[in-house]
Order: structure tokens, then C-alpha cells, then sequence
């Protein structure tokens, strides 16, 4: 049997407002973004490595240090902060044919290969599922909106060990193809596989106070 044809896309703004200029600022002496980009390129199971961006120091800086990665120049009508990763990925997948997509983002530089090639063989080894998104295991009480609880009862109080998980779409990677993507405008289809990843991995910069945990994460992890 063939292997699939597997591209990462891999989406990178020039701009961002919450951290300035977080996809290419230095962590851990690196530039972000150089982290996911060498993960996935050491997944063998993954044929094409692509980058879509608006950016100059982006495009330089994977011009000069990684030369095999597809670069796709972001066209003006799709740069807006607002505009819904689901109609960029609907723009990327059709510059870049493929049987499988696999979507991560530099704010995820913690995962690590083994986790990324893991998500891959499960995925493929479960033909009744559409797509897949990785996932946090939480295991604390919660409560929605109302005050009501979500995942135990407040008159047991059991140790929260012992308390159902319940998971967190962590945004570090999904797999989906083209056909449900458009069928959807989704990355998640109906029958979708839920993939644990560990805590450790899961981390995604989204605010100043991420990227300087992650940034001590990541310098803990080279002393080791």
C-alpha cells in the first residue's frame, strides 16, 4: 500500500498583538518559529514542510536555514487578524495538493517529533475516523458559567487523581484532508480522533506570560 502523500502547513503572521512579533522573536536564542519547523522536518512520514506567511523576516529566515520548506506568500485579502484560520487552510490546500494535511503552528514549539510521527500512525490506523486534533488531559473541577459542575459532583469531594478527564482541544495539531475541509469549513469532521499529547508538549504562546514559561521550558529542556 502507498504511503500518503502528508504536507504541514504551518501558518505564520508578520504581526501579532498580544506578542509583538512573537513568530520570529528569539526564544531560548531561537527564532520561534525554528523550533515546529525542525520538528516536522525530522517526521519522515510527513513528504512536504510549507509555510504560509506575510512575512519578509520569516521568508528570509527560511530561505537561509531551511531551504527544503515550500514557502506560500499570504495574498492581501487573507492578512487580517480576523480573517478564520478555515479560509486559509481552504487557500493553502489548494497551492499544495495532498492526501492528509497536518496543521500545527510555531506557538507550539514544544512538540516534539516523536509526538507529531505518534498522531500520524494512530490516525492512520483508524480508518473510521475523518480527521484528528490533539488534546489535554484535565483532571481538575470544573464548573460551567452557571456555577454548575461539569465533570464531578460537589457533595463527593474525590481527589481530583481520581476524577473523570475530561479534554482541552490544545491547538497543536490537527490532521484532516481537503474533501472534508470544504465539505465542513472545518479542520474537525463528525468523526474525529482525539489524540493526548502530553502537558509537557502542549504549550501554546498565545500571551507574554507563555512565551516566558515556554522560554524557560525549552532553555531547561538544551541544559538537559
Amino acid at each position: 500500500m502507498t504511503a500518503p502523500r502528508i504536507v504541514a502547513l504551518v501558518p505564520m503572521r508578520e504581526h501579532s498583538e498580544r506578542v509583538p512579533a512573537k513568530n520570529y522573536r528569539l526564544l531560548a536564542g531561537r527564532p520561534l518559529f525554528h523550533y515546529i519547523i525542525e520538528a516536522l522536518l525530522a517526521c519522515p512520514q510527513i513528504s512536504e514542510v510549507v509555510v504560509d506567511t506575510d512575512s519578509p523576516s520569516i521568508q528570509q529566515g527560511l530561505s537561509q536555514d531551511f531551504p527544503a520548506v515550500r514557502v506560500l506568500t499570504r495574498p492581501e485579502h487573507l492578512r487580517a487578524g480576523e480573517i478564520p484560520m478555515n479560509t486559509i487552510l481552504l487557500h493553502d490546500t489548494a497551492q499544495v495538493p495532498a492526501d492528509l494535511y497536518l496543521q500545527t503552528h510555531s506557538t507550539n514549539p514544544l512538540l516534539q517529533p516523536a509526538t507529531i510521527q505518534a498522531a500520524i500512525q494512530a490516525f492512520l490506523a483508524d480508518p473510521s475516523k475523518d480527521s484528528l486534533f490533539t488534546v489535554t488531559a484535565l483532571q481538575t473541577r470544573l464548573y460551567d458559567g452557571a456555577g454548575a459542575a461539569i465533570n464531578h459532583n460537589p457533595r463527593e469531594l474525590l481527589r481530583t487523581q481520581d476524577l473523570p478527564a475530561v479534554y482541552e482541544e490544545n491547538s497543536c495539531l490537527y490532521l484532516f484532508t481537503r474533501e472534508n475541509l470544504e465539505k465542513y469549513d472545518h479542520r474537525i469532521g463528525p468523526a474525529p480522533l482525539m489524540f493526548p499529547i502530553p502537558r509537557a508538549e502542549a504549550w501554546d504562546i498565545d500571551e507574554e506570560l507563555d512565551f516566558q514559561v515556554v522560554d524557560f521550558l525549552m532553555r531547561q529542556r538544551q541544559a538537559g
